[in-house]
């Protein structure tokens, strides 16, 4: 059963890819981006590939740009768009802890509530949140963005069972949570790099940048993902399942090591 899909932050990235697959299954998609050229590109290349995909502007951010939700008969929202922060907890300006906060956690529960009011109405409906595998354990350095990660993990969950409870009115909706690990999307440098922002004469780690620096490239060189064929597959995977899980990582390996470290107390 082809579905009508909403999903934002589609203007790069997994996003993009997602939005783009899920049209060329036949699924009526509307790919919501931050900027007007993203939306643009899009809209040519579901031109050019003649597919069933809408995109516009939408600022989740922003109360009157989520009200747009009420134009369209929605049965799937997908939750992925997100900011990325890095720094440590010691030295990062509170207010980057805020923006992050708004955009990646009350801006999508946000949106979702106003998703949830047509889907109730209808009784049916499916929301997927975007997390990520830094959402299921600590990492140095990356606590404004995982933080939010994490965050996204518990209201998922929660709103899973309470979606469960309406399901005994007649109401069913279902939630689920992807979980990326590392892919080579630009999005992972530019948050690493976000770090050194802070890191002047006067901080606790200005004497390590230069180390630092280089254990971060060895990294994303040794873990990044190049090809997204395996966590787009989640995303179709959570749009179409019958009954579809809570939870979908990938890659598997990624998803394996970080859960043995959560089983070592890391």
């Amino acid at each position: 059963m082809k579905k009508h899909v909403l999903i934002t932050g589609s203007g790069t990235g997994l996003g993009r890819e997602a939005a783009i697959a899920l049209a060329h299954r036949g699924h009526h998609v509307y790919a919501t981006t931050q900027y007007k050229r993203e939306a643009k590109l899009l809209n040519k290349i579901a031109l050019i590939e003649k597919i069933p995909l809408k995109a516009f502007k939408l600022d989740i951010r922003n109360k009157s740009h989520r009200q747009l939700v009420h134009q369209y008969k929605i049965d799937t929202l997908i939750n992925n768009a997100a900011i990325g922060e890095s720094g440590s907890v010691a030295e990062v300006p509170l207010k980057k802890y805020r923006s992050t906060f708004e955009t990646n956690v009350f801006s999508n529960i946000a949106i979702t509530q106003e998703v949830l009011k047509d889907m109730v109405k209808r009784k049916e409906g499916r929301v997927i949140f975007i997390t990520s595998l830094a959402g299921r354990m600590s990492i140095p350095f990356l606590s404004p963005y995982a933080a939010t990660k994490y965050a996204l993990e518990a209201i998922a969950g929660s709103l899973q069972a309470e979606m469960k409870r309406l399901s005994k009115k007649g109401i069913y909706i279902t939630v689920s949570i992807i979980e990326p690990g590392l892919y080579a999307t630009g999005f992972n440098q530019h948050m690493l790099r976000t770090k050194y922002k802070w890191m002047n004469k006067q901080s606790y780690f200005y004497s390590d940048i230069k180390r630092m620096k280089n254990k971060d490239n060895r990294f994303l060189r040794l873990f990044e993902v190049g090809r997204y064929n395996s966590i787009i597959e989640k995303y179709i995977e959570a749009v179409e399942a019958n009954n579809p899980k809570l939870r979908y990582s990938e890659p598997k390996v990624q998803a394996s090591f970080i859960q043995i470290l959560r089983m070592l107390g890391k």
